[in-house]
């Protein structure tokens, strides 16, 4: 009985923290959509002065609108200035749990975007595996999917690849200086972060921006008073 006690007692006390998955969940997606939209406009260009700077780069709007190489996607201009906006003001308000809610549901909609429509043909992962005996795939292969055995192939040959790789490196080039900072990989560009940052916004949209941790939390509890 003891042990339930205890047990109760230590759930009673889990309310008092429940902001702090919200607020590293914040901390987390905050910088990442802070600087997608940042490089989407023309802030960082000295070139560029005055409102012009707040707008959506140029190269990023022909990316946008364009079909053969790009998004294809109708209204460029205006599309790729919302998206812009939404990833930095949206990540500015997720650093400091303002709106935190209402800002989810368009970033949401920006990685929706996003998958669809640049990474989907990729595939799930954002790096490719090179162990298919270590990759998640093989969960879902001893589930029967066809799709998880063409990823487990693609791993081992993705591996011979990069083995081949490293050693014309080794033969060739200066690799304590070419590994100094990590070890090459292959990009797969899949939708693996796209689909996780969705989840996450998900996760604040249903649970909020954290107690103790967010604005909102002091601006409900302000406006909880004046109505009291």
């Amino acid at each position: 009985m003891k042990l339930l006690q205890y047990y109760q007692c230590f759930k009673s006390m889990l309310p008092k923290f429940d902001g702090i998955p919200s607020f590293l969940i914040r901390l987390y997606l905050a910088p990442v959509f802070i600087m997608a939209g940042y490089s989407k406009l023309q802030l960082g260009n000295p070139d560029v002065t005055g409102l012009a700077s707040l707008a959506a780069d140029p190269n990023i709007v022909a990316w946008f609108g364009n079909a053969d190489w790009g998004l294809g996607l109708p209204a460029p201009t205006l599309m790729a200035n919302l998206a812009a906006w939404t990833e930095f003001a949206g990540g500015w308000l997720l650093l400091i749990g303002l709106l935190t809610r209402l800002v989810s549901i368009p970033l949401m909609f920006t990685m929706i975007v996003a998958v669809t429509t640049v990474h989907a043909d990729n595939g799930w992962f954002a790096i490719t595996p090179t162990n298919p005996d270590t990759s998640p795939a093989k969960v879902f292969s001893w589930l029967g999917s066809s799709a998880a055995d063409e990823s487990l192939a693609n791993s081992s040959a993705t591996g011979t690849k990069l083995e081949r790789m490293r050693g014309i490196l080794d033969e060739n080039g200066n690799t304590e200086w070419l590994y100094e900072n990590g070890g090459i990989v292959v990009l797969n560009n899949g939708i693996e972060f796209g689909a996780t940052y969705f989840i996450m916004l998900l996760a604040l949209f249903f649970i909020g921006a954290g107690r103790y941790t967010s604005i909102d939390h002091y601006a409900y509890r302000f406006i909880e008073k004046k109505q009291a």
